[in-house]
C-alpha cells in the first residue's frame, strides 16, 4: 500500500558503509552520502533518522534544499530551534511532519473513536507513565534529553491526540542518581561509571483547554519496561495500549458494568512505523494537513520544556504554543 505513495530512491549516512548495509538490507536504489541525496532532484521528502541532537542541522540542510522533511522525535532539542525550523520551511513552502506516529495506529485510534462516542462519558482525568530501566551514558546526554525527551512525546502526543492541546504544566524533574553504572553486562561498556546530564525522573501536571487534568510520569531509573495510559470519565474508565505501539489490548469499564476488551477499529496494529511519513506524502500530493505535523510535535516539545521549566522555577509553566487536535485516522482514510 506504502508504495503507491512513496518511492524510497536512495539512503545516506555519513559512515558511508552503514547505508550500504540499509542498501543491500531493504533493496534501496541507491545508497549515498548525505550531500548527494539532498542534491537529488528526485528527491521530495527526507526522511531524518540521525540522533536527537543533529535533528536541527540535518532538517535544515534538507528544507535548504528544498526538501519536505520528516524528522524523528523530538522536533528539535530546543524550542528555538523548532521555531526557526518552522518559519523556514513556511517561508519555502514545505512541510515538516515528526514521529511519534504511533497514535494513527489500531490501539489508539480506538481509544480515540471510543472517546468521541461517549463510551466513558466526558473525559475528567487520566494516568500517564512510562518507567524504563535504562544504564547507556548517551541516554543520560544532554544532547538526548533521557527518558523525558525520548519516551515522553509518545505519550504527551497520545494525549494530545485523545485530549487536545494543553494550557498549562506544573513539573517536577529530578536526578536522583547524579553518577551511574552500566550494569547491561552485554554492553561494551558493562562496569563504566557516568556521570548523569539530564533529570531522569520527571512527573507533572497537565491541564487541557477542556479541563482534563493528567498526572504524568517518565523514568529511566526503573528496573523494567513499564508503559500505563488509563483516561477516566464521568460514565467509565479507558485503559489504552501502550503508546509506543501500535496496538495490544484496548479496554473499557463502564458503570455498573465489568472490564471489557474493545475490537480494534483500524488495520495498523502491527509495527507500522511510517504511518506518518505516508500521511504527510498524501497531504503533499492532495494539498491537505496531514496529522503528525510540525505544530502538533512543537505543542509536545513546548510541553516537554515546560515541566522542566516549571521545576526550576518552582511554578506552573503557562504553555505558550498551541495545535489542533489531529483528524482521526480509521478505516475508509484516502490512502
Amino acid at each position: 500500500m506504502f508504495s503507491f505513495i512513496i518511492d524510497v530512491k536512495a539512503c545516506a549516512d555519513i559512515v558511508p558503509e552503514n547505508a550500504r548495509k540499509r542498501d543491500d538490507q531493504f533493496g534501496i536504489p541507491k545508497a549515498c552520502s548525505v550531500e548527494e541525496l539532498l542534491a537529488d532532484p528526485e528527491i521530495e521528502i527526507v526522511l531524518n533518522l540521525t540522533n536527537p541532537w543533529a535533528h536541527y542541522e540535518v532538517n535544515m540542510a534538507a528544507l535548504k534544499a528544498g526538501k519536505h522533511v520528516y524528522v524523528e522525535k523530538p522536533l528539535a532539542m530546543t524550542r528555538q530551534e523548532a521555531k526557526n525550523m518552522i518559519d523556514f520551511a513556511k517561508s519555502r513552502g514545505l512541510l515538516i511532519g515528526c514521529a511519534p506516529d504511533t497514535f494513527l495506529g489500531a490501539g489508539l485510534q480506538t481509544c480515540r473513536k471510543l472517546i468521541d462516542d461517549g463510551w466513558i462519558g466526558k473525559p475528567i482525568a487520566a494516568n500517564a507513565m512510562i518507567m524504563m530501566a535504562v544504564s547507556s551514558e548517551i541516554y543520560h546526554k544532554a544532547g538526548v534529553g533521557g527518558a523525558l525527551f525520548d519516551m515522553g512525546p509518545y505519550f504527551i502526543t497520545a494525549l494530545v491526540s485523545l485530549l487536545g492541546p494543553m494550557r498549562k504544566v506544573k513539573g517536577s524533574a529530578q536526578m536522583p542518581f547524579p553518577e551511574k553504572t552500566v550494569y547491561d553486562v552485554n554492553h561494551a561498556e558493562y562496569g563504566k561509571k557516568f556521570k548523569v546530564e539530564v533529570a531522569t525522573t520527571v512527573s507533572g501536571v497537565l491541564e487541557f483547554d477542556g479541563n482534563v487534568i493528567a498526572n504524568f510520569t517518565a523514568t529511566c531509573d526503573g528496573f523494567r519496561y513499564w508503559p500505563r495510559l488509563e483516561i477516566m470519565g464521568t460514565e467509565g474508565v479507558l485503559v489504552a495500549n501502550d503508546p509506543n505501539m501500535f496496538s495490544d489490548p484496548v479496554y473499557v469499564q463502564r458503570r455498573g458494568g465489568e472490564m471489557k476488551e474493545m475490537p480494534l477499529i483500524n488495520k495498523y496494529d502491527k509495527d507500522s512505523r511510517g504511518l506518518g511519513l505516508v500521511d504527510m506524502a498524501y497531504a503533499i500530493l492532495n494539498n491537505k494537513r496531514h496529522r503528525a505535523n510540525e505544530q502538533l510535535a512543537y505543542h509536545v516539545l513546548d510541553v516537554l520544556h515546560g515541566l522542566c521549566d516549571s521545576s526550576r522555577s518552582e511554578r506552573y509553566y503557562r504553555v505558550e504554543s498551541d495545535c489542533v487536535r489531529p483528524e482521526p485516522f480509521v478505516e475508509g482514510s484516502p490512502f
